[in-house]
């Protein structure tokens, strides 16, 4: 057994587990892995309820508690408690002295989570949860070809910047055109949910084919109302999360699991606290597969079915928010 493995046999370690929006698959695939690997764990979680003015508390906290390790879920959560990688070092805002994990974040590199994947160089790592925009944009024209995508985001953020600018690029070199609108803000520049259907109408009526819902922290928090506009005006939605599609309401996604997300993170907290790795060195990874989802009870409102030959592979779901459109 090695030096660390064995140092850590029959430890109880501290984990400080800080969620978004409560427990969610990601959450539970990541404490079922490490209590299958046998580690004995003490979880004190933190919940933001989707407001980061709570982080700066929870970032005091950490610091009393000193627990072995941080989970951390979402870009702007991760990024309230380690900070960019290029921000002079704020011992009193941010945490650098704790291994962080973080989960469902969609591009850390370009958000400045981390300089790079393969060597993080500092503090954090974990596991992103995207598949690469210009692979979901192929999927979007295998099923339903386009000439224009419409994206709907909050500009400010970097998570949801580095997508649209990846998106914009592929569009630009494959004939297509990308419609862009940003929600509003508010006097304090924070983004607002007000006007959201006016904003869906402006990417249908400049000729959008798709909606791309982007894994935007804020559009996340209102599918409820993004979806159903968009399936009024007959315009079909590809989630780039899986909780677009599974609760959402979007058409079809190509997503990772997050269970599975969660599990990933996992067995990086797991190098941390039993292989005696730092967090610096241990790579940023994606999973290696994904999966394609249909939500076939939107498929029928917009009379929109998917090729035959994908339902070889996709899985077929039947779920959304508010009345499919008649048939």
């Amino acid at each position: 057994m090695p030096v660390a493995a064995a140092s850590a046999a029959g430890r109880q370690f501290h984990i400080l587990m800080i969620t978004f929006r409560g427990e969610t698959d990601v959450d539970k695939g990541f404490r079922a892995y490490l209590a299958d690997a046998g580690l004995q764990v003490r979880y004190t979680v933190r919940d933001l309820n989707q407001d980061m003015a709570h982080m700066p508390a929870i970032v005091r906290e950490a610091r009393a508690l000193a627990p072995d390790l941080i989970y951390v879920w979402g870009t702007p959560a991760a990024l309230a408690l380690v900070g960019p990688y290029d921000e002079p070092d704020n011992a009193q805002r941010y945490i650098r002295d704790i291994p962080v994990v973080f989960a469902l974040v969609a591009a850390p590199v370009q958000s400045r989570l981390v300089a790079r994947l393969d060597a993080p160089g500092r503090n954090c790592t974990g596991a992103v949860h995207v598949v690469p925009p210009e692979v979901q944009l192929r999927v979007m024209q295998n099923y339903l070809a386009y000439r224009k995508v419409g994206v709907l985001y909050n500009a400010g953020e970097p998570n949801s910047q580095a997508i649209v600018a990846q998106a914009r690029a592929w569009c630009a070199g494959n004939g297509a055109q990308l419609i862009e609108r940003t929600f509003h803000t508010n006097a304090a520049g924070q983004p607002v949910a007000d006007g959201v259907e006016e904003l869906v109408g402006q990417i249908h009526a400049a000729g959008a084919q798709w909606l791309y819902l982007l894994p935007d922290t804020f559009l996340g928090q209102h599918y409820a109302r993004v979806t159903p506009a968009a399936q009024q005006l007959r315009l079909p939605t590809f989630g780039a999360a899986e909780l677009a599609v599974r609760s959402g309401g979007a058409l079809l996604g190509l997503v990772s699991r997050y269970w599975s997300v969660g599990q990933l993170a996992a067995a990086k907290a797991q190098d941390i606290l039993v292989g005696g790795k730092s967090a610096a060195e241990i790579p940023v990874e994606t999973l290696k597969r994904f999966s394609l989802l249909v939500n076939m009870r939107v498929a029928r409102g917009l009379h929109l079915y998917p090729p035959i030959d994908m339902l070889n592979y996709a899985e077929v779901i039947a779920v959304g928010d508010g009345p499919a459109l008649a048939s």
